[in-house]
């Protein structure tokens, strides 16, 4: 007996409606790559979807599940697609309604993490100790609940912020560990409190019947780990699952998974190891990186057609991640024009870095940079921390160019600058009542809305001031205890911080960094143990910087306040500026990256903390940068930046190295860097290339710019260029003058307005101000000879 084909087989086993379907026409195949059309169609056992930054993973992950529909290989109610944000579970059923042309009807397994498992846990409470009804508290209400127990155990939350707590509460539960999982290495935790207090806490939970967005997954896992019928419930129920974003998974939703996809095995994840860049809040890049042992015969379909990007911008990513030891490898190809080569330009400090972007954004509108005219929507500013915002917005408000900040409030809108600005307004004039309110109990004084009531009503029955009416309520002893002698504390130091301004005893700068020290507002953000405190620390020292360029504390305080009011909500058209992080998965036709110098980027502080694996996670947090960019990409650098109030020089980025030089075009003028570049320092062949490059730049490239590099070593600087680095001297003495008039081949004439050891505040008749090194400009009256 001759045995059966394998359409006869297909035939003898799967149902006329199936095969109908299956035979009905696929137009969300079309325009598929070979890559893609693999990926959709191998629907049976575990599949892995590695899918390079800007390669079509979405749309291929989108007809897959249209294709598992259209063929009838999966009712809707037995695939379970998982995303990590409602707008991406949103998109993905709009696109497969898309892809059918018709209404996705019964999905209800689609959603994110948390989403769906809220669905489970309603369902099986009980068996965690629940009941149906269950609330989820927001993250406030969470660190109100452990501060409660934090004070019934005689803890110092000063010393031990309930905040804390909070977040290594949240990361053992991204862990998956209950209070009787935490190991022992975890246990000196909050002064070895930590696991103590967390059982205490998931029991106050219970008996609230709540629970808070770790629990979601966490009780889940318990229940399908305890309770074997009901795991084996939903392992029948999904007979598909599909994941995006798997590289960004933490150890729970890792564990949720395997147990789901250990039945049929059907489980495609879609992900981008190079992108695994949250590893911060819990992502464990090791997830992706282990899926084919997880999952034993497990297929990687690789995308790798780029449909993004131009091949330089490509080359210059993979050049940068290459350097990871940690990943699956892949290559990135696209069939699109070659288009400019990446741009790297080092500049003298991050105000100048900030000015020439500016001005390229400007050129960029009205197309005078040789190519198309680019809007300001197109273009974006990507950084590595958020303090470096700042020089980019007064900049773009002092010349009128409208932006808008995403994934964050503007820098002059956000808390702990808002609050700041209030203590130097209070300095300037304590009669500001508003400034007054704002932090009158921040930090914490003891003075609740009782006491401020108090405060309101004496300054209203006497008719003065929110600080006149506390001083009169304190000298009729109207406020005792604490929050006396906190508000006390607060009034002598306003009197004293409006005593020094404008005296000569100190600077506005020193005066403003004294004032966050004696308020203790400085002090709040140190004890402070939550993930932003650093950031906001940050900040603060970056508006101290900002002071800098204004004579005194009213100047400033005017100036932002101008500012902010003629910002232009209603523009049409704005430059985004935004952090590396916020970027994911946005893309804009031209991408500018600035700061990419050693302890910036990478951050210091992440390498420290985390060694290797804080490195290569930076490593391709630049990866995500650079392939953000559609067309043109630039990447910058200052030689020098203030560090603590201290001029500090910088080395470029241990990344900048790595990127392949046939691909880059360096625009960086000769001399700011000497013999040396990048972390290491270059291979002389490499140095001469950006010495070479550097040479070509327009603005460097005439004789009366060689002339005056060999007059400024005429002026002392024997040794030459190469041999040279660039510093600042703070104890050098200046051959200049306030108000002495100037030339810079460069930026023409122009007016001496600071000294700084060898560095000269110069108001450029037609460039405007700027920072430059002594020894690069002459006297206006030795000009004659150097042409501009």
């Amino acid at each position: 007996m001759s045995s059966l084909s394998e359409d006869e087989a297909f035939e003898a086993v799967v149902p006329l409606s199936r095969r109908a379907m299956t035979a009905r026409p696929a137009p969300y195949l079309d325009g598929l790559n070979p890559a893609q059309r693999e990926a959709v169609e191998a629907l049976e056992g575990p599949v892995l979807m590695l899918a390079g930054a800007g390669t079509g993973k979405t749309r291929a992950l989108t007809a897959r599940i249209a294709h598992l529909l259209h063929t009838g290989t999966a009712r809707p109610n037995e695939i379970l697609a998982v995303t990590f944000t409602n707008k991406a579970a949103r998109e993905m059923k709009t696109r497969v309604a898309t892809l059918l042309g018709q209404e996705v009807e019964g999905m209800p397994w689609l959603g994110t993490f948390h989403a769906i498992c809220v669905k489970l846990l309603r369902r099986h409470a009980e068996l965690v100790g629940l009941k149906t009804t269950f609330t989820i508290l927001d993250t406030d209400d969470q660190v109100r609940l452990i501060k409660q127990l934090i004070i019934a155990e005689n803890i110092d939350e000063k010393r031990w912020p309930a905040r804390m707590l909070a977040g290594i509460i949240d990361q053992w539960k991204n862990r998956a560990w209950t209070p009787d999982q935490v190991p022992a290495a975890e246990a000196g935790a909050f002064n070895r409190r930590g696991v103590e207090l967390y059982a205490q806490y998931q029991e106050r939970l219970k008996t609230l019947n709540a629970v808070d967005f770790g629990d979601l997954l966490l009780h889940v896992l318990t229940i399908f780990r305890t309770h074997e019928d009901v795991l084996q419930q939903y392992q029948r129920w999904f007979r598909f699952i599909l994941v995006d974003e798997y590289q960004d998974t933490n150890v729970a939703q890792y564990l949720w998974l395997r147990l789901l996809a250990q039945a049929h095995r059907n489980i495609c994840c879609v992900g981008d190891d190079d992108q695994s860049i949250y590893g911060w809040r819990g992502a464990e890049v090791g997830n992706i990186l282990r899926f084919e042992k997880d999952f034993p015969g497990a297929r990687v379909i690789r995308l790798e057609q780029n449909y993004r990007s131009t091949p330089h911008i490509l080359a210059a990513a993979s050049g940068v991640i290459a350097g990871n030891e940690g990943r699956l490898g892949k290559t990135l190809w696209t069939e699109a024009p070659e288009g400019e080569k990446l741009r790297l330009i080092g500049h003298w400090d991050g105000e100048e870095e900030a000015r020439w972007i500016g001005e390229e954004l400007e050129a960029m509108q009205s197309g005078t940079r040789g190519m198309r005219p680019m809007g300001l929507n197109e273009s974006a500013i990507l950084v590595r921390a958020s303090h470096q915002m700042r020089a980019f917005e007064d900049r773009f408000l002092t010349i009128g160019l409208p932006y808008r900040v995403i994934g964050g409030p503007r820098f002059y809108e956000r808390m702990e600058i808002r609050d700041a600005m209030a203590y130097f307004r209070l300095a300037v004039s304590p009669d500001d009542d508003l400034a007054f309110e704002r932090i009158v109990n921040t930090p914490k004084r003891g003075l609740g809305d009782k006491a401020q009531q108090l405060i309101q009503r004496s300054a209203r029955a006497n008719g003065v001031s929110l600080v006149e009416g506390a001083r009169l309520l304190l000298a009729a002893k109207g406020l005792g205890g604490k929050g006396g002698t906190e508000l006390a504390a607060l009034i002598a130091g306003i009197d004293r911080w409006h005593g020094a301004v404008g005296a000569e005893a100190e600077t506005h700068i020193e005066l403003a960094e004294r004032i966050l020290d004696e308020s203790g507002y400085t002090t709040m953000w140190l004890n402070d143990k939550t993930p932003e405190a650093p950031g906001r620390l940050e900040n603060l020292k970056e508006l101290v910087k900002a002071l800098e360029a204004f004579d005194n504390l009213q100047g400033f305080l005017e100036h932002v306040a101008l500012i902010m009011d003629n910002e232009q909500e209603d523009a049409t058209e704005k430059v985004s500026i935004m952090t590396l992080h916020a970027a994911k998965g946005l893309e804009f036709p031209a991408v500018f990256l600035p700061g990419w110098e050693d302890g910036l980027f990478p951050s210091q502080r992440s390498m420290d903390e985390s060694g290797l694996k804080g490195l290569e996670e930076e490593r391709r947090l630049a990866y995500v940068g650079i392939t953000r960019a559609e067309e043109l990409c630039t990447i910058s650098f200052a030689a020098n930046r203030r560090v603590y109030g201290q001029w500090q020089s910088q080395l470029p980025s241990r990344f900048i190295d790595e990127l392949p030089a046939d691909h880059v075009e360096v625009l960086t003028p000769p001399g700011l860097y000497g013999g040396g570049f990048g972390a290491a320092g270059m291979a002389p062949a490499a140095a001469s290339r950006l010495d070479e490059a550097a040479s070509r730049a327009n603005v460097y490239n005439s004789p009366g710019w060689r002339r005056l590099q060999a007059r400024a070593g005429e002026r002392g600087t024997s040794q030459p260029r190469e041999a040279r680095t660039t510093v600042i001297d703070l104890d050098a003495v200046s051959v200049f003058t306030r108000g002495e008039r100037v030339f810079h081949p460069k930026f023409g004439y122009g007016y001496v307005m600071g000294i700084e050891g060898d560095k000269l505040d110069i108001e450029f008749e037609k460039a405007g101000a700027k920072k430059v090194v002594a020894g690069f400009v002459v006297a206006a009256d030795r000009a004659d000879d150097v042409p501009f």
